[in-house]
Parts: structure tokens; sequence; C-alpha cells
């Protein structure tokens, strides 16, 4: 085990238009996470970015700028030492133009997606001057810090296991919605399960599946800010 710590990031609150798969009139919480070890500082999601009228007309964001989310745990922009994407959805990926220089991990198969039709926000993603590292797979990028593919949400999704003194801890990403749908809890507008007729049902579950057998501690979620704790 290391000594990693993990520290969430409350980057914004979203107002979804209703049919978005998430309860009327409830803010969406988009939370990154920068994850501190003994090499540096890994940053898990950047969170939704600025200067695209259209998108803060369709989703309202309330934002917190990101270097005040990381001043809050006495963490510069400088200290962080690498990216990773769960995957490159515009609440995800917005602020990756912000860490030029350091190297930003992606499945390939979510990199493949950037320039299609309706998926991200390509000029916030892919700018130039960064420095993507495209993964086939499982990776460990820093001591105690393993990306592992977990598709379902996107084709390219992945999770992180993080190796911290109490045990194994995951950031899943948004291979599950709540921590509620975790503990088996949630209706589906709190979940983030396709339907059983949907194309992406099987990998979903099978990538939930997967993070449950790596018997973890604790887990981290990207659009809810409790933390589930084993008992």
């Amino acid at each position: 085990m290391t000594d990693a710590t993990i520290l969430p990031l409350r980057l914004a609150k979203l107002h979804l238009p209703e049919g978005e798969g998430w309860p009327a009139g409830m803010p969406f919480p988009v939370v990154a996470h920068a994850v501190s070890h003994r090499d540096g500082v890994l940053l898990f999601d950047t969170g939704i970015g600025t200067g695209r009228p259209d998108i803060d007309e369709e989703f309202s964001p309330e934002r917190v700028p990101l270097p005040d989310a990381l001043a809050e745990h006495g963490i510069s922009m400088a200290d962080v030492t690498a990216v990773a994407n769960c995957h490159l959805h515009l609440d995800h990926s917005g602020q990756n133009g912000l860490f030029p220089e350091r190297p930003i991990f992606v499945q390939r198969r979510e990199w493949a997606m950037v320039h299609e039709p309706d998926y991200t926000i390509p000029e916030w993603v892919d700018v130039p001057g960064l420095s993507y590292e495209v993964l086939d797979g499982e990776q460990e990028v820093a001591p105690g810090l393993r990306l592992i593919p977990t598709p379902g949400h996107s084709l390219g999704h992945q999770s992180l296991v993080v190796d911290t003194a109490e045990g194994t801890a995951l950031i899943a990403g948004q291979a599950l919605l709540t921590l509620l749908e975790w503990d088996g809890t949630a209706d589906e507008s709190l979940s983030g399960e396709p339907p059983a007729d949907d194309e992406q049902h099987e990998a979903y579950v099978a990538s939930v599946q997967r993070l449950r057998t790596l018997d973890p501690v604790r887990v981290h979620f990207v659009h809810d800010p409790e933390v589930w704790t084993k008992r």
C-alpha cells in the first residue's frame, strides 16, 4: 500500500434539461479528484469549460474555478503532475487546456470519439500543446495509481484504482452515477445503468462487477459528492 490521498474537488453544479436522466430540479454535481501521491498530484477529471454561451444557456452551470478548488487543499495548478479523464464528455474534460506539458491519460477508444458529432466540445479537448497519452487498457500511471477500462457509460470509460494506507480506494468515474447505485438502493433516476436493451448495458454491468471484485474500502464518484465507505 502507499500513502496516496484522494481529495474531492466540487467544480460545478449543472441544471440539466428535463428528460436527461436526473431528477427534475435537482442540481447535477460535477466532482473532480486530486490524488496526492509520493511523486506528485494526479488530477482525475477537469470539469466543465468556459467560453461557450450555448453550453451555459443549456446547463446554467454554477462553477467553482479549478485553481480555487485545488487551493482549498493546499494544491496549486503547478503542483499537478498529470491528468486523467474518466471520459471526454464536456463536464469531465472541459479544462484540460489548463494543463500543457503534462501527461493526460485517456483510453484509445475514448480518444477516437473526440471529433464525433455531439460527443464533446473538441476545442476544450484537442488543444494545441497538450500531451495526451493514449492507453490501450489497464496501466499504472504513478506509484499505487492504476487506470482500468470500465466501458459502459462510454466506450472508452476508465476508472482509477488507488492503493492507500487503509486499502484499495476507487474513483469510479461515471462507471456508476451515485453512491446509492453502488449500494443497490438507487431508483432509476439516480442510476446510470442503461436499459436492458441498450447496446452498452452488458458492458456497463460487467464494469460495475469488475469494480466490486476489487473489494474497495472507499468509492468516490464524479456526480455524487458522497463517498461510500466499507462498513
